[in-house]
C-alpha cells in the first residue's frame, strides 16, 4: 500500500512493527470455573503479532462508528435493558411481543474472513463516507482484509492459520 502510495511513509511507520519486537501469536488456554465440567477457553495472546498495530489502529478507527451505528440497538447492561423495554413499551410494545437473548459463544473465531471484510464494506457504505482518519476506504477495506489472512498463531511447536 504503501509503494503504490494508498498509505504515506508516516502512516506505514505508525502501522508497522519493528523486527525485532515481533513475536509470534501463541495459544493456551483458562478453565471456565464457572461452567459445569470446567470447560478450557483458547485463547490467543498477539500482543506483538505483526499485524498488532494495524488491527488496533482499525479498531480505534473503525469502533466508533460501529458503536454509534448500534446505539439503538445493542444492550450491554441489565439496567440498560429496564431502561430500554420502559422506553419501547410506551411506544409500541403489544402482549404479543416476544424477548429473546441470546449468549454468543466463539464470535471471533467463528468470523468468516470473506464475510467480515464484506460486512465492514458494507457498513462504511452505509455511512457514506470517502475517507475515515486520513485513509480511503479501500484502504481500510485492504488493511482488514491483510490483517485476516496474516492470523497465525503458534501452539505446541506448531504453526496455524487462523
Amino acid at each position: 500500500l504503501r509503494l503504490v502510495k494508498w498509505i504515506t511513509q508516516k502512516q506505514y511507520e505508525q502501522l508497522s512493527i519493528k523486527p525485532n519486537e515481533v513475536e509470534s501469536a501463541h495459544l493456551y488456554y483458562l478453565p471456565k470455573a464457572h461452567k459445569p465440567g470446567t470447560p478450557l477457553r483458547p485463547i490467543i495472546s498477539g500482543l506483538k503479532h505483526p499485524t498488532v498495530k494495524i488491527s488496533k489502529y482499525l479498531d480505534d478507527l473503525l469502533r466508533p462508528l460501529f458503536d454509534q451505528m448500534a446505539l439503538e440497538t445493542t444492550v450491554t447492561f441489565d439496567f440498560e435493558l429496564v431502561k430500554h423495554l420502559q422506553e419501547r413499551s410506551k411506544k409500541n410494545m403489544r402482549q404479543e411481543t416476544l424477548f429473546c437473548t441470546v449468549d454468543v459463544t466463539d464470535l471471533y473465531t467463528m468470523v468468516p474472513q470473506i464475510e467480515g471484510v464484506l460486512s465492514l464494506r458494507k457498513m462504511l457504505e452505509r455511512l457514506k463516507l470517502k475517507q475515515v482518519g486520513g485513509f480511503k476506504i479501500e484502504t481500510i477495506i485492504r488493511l482488514s482484509r491483510f490483517v485476516m489472512k496474516n492470523n497465525y498463531f503458534n501452539y505446541d511447536g506448531q504453526y496455524y492459520h487462523q
